[in-house]
């Protein structure tokens, strides 16, 4: 997620988003840079218009949330969710396919 940020401010910053920029933000920060990560997300960001990005990513609005207006719907317990374990093997396969 850092990779993206570093790229996020890099664009408000009105700097031009280049594996050597990402790289010296990262490294400015203490991140341990990892350059197939770093020459991914140019990859990736090459055709994105940013600024429309984030514009549409701020019109989203969160769905309301319903509230029981009944003492005993208070008194029912929902049955609990399972909830699914992600290996770190998992969650590391699926950031790949974030970049092709």
């Amino acid at each position: 997620m850092e990779y993206i940020y570093a790229a996020m401010l890099l664009h408000k910053a009105g700097k031009e988003i280049t594996e050597d920029s990402i790289e010296k933000v990262l490294t400015a920060t203490g991140t341990n840079v990892d350059k197939g990560i770093v020459k991914a997300t140019v990859s990736a960001l090459k055709d994105v218009d940013i600024d429309k990005v984030i514009s549409e990513a701020a019109a989203v609005q969160a769905a309301p949330i319903a509230v029981a207006s009944s003492a005993s719907a208070d008194k029912k317990e929902a049955p609990k969710a399972e909830e699914k374990k992600v290996t770190e093997e998992e969650a590391a396969a699926g950031l790949g396919a974030l970049f092709g």
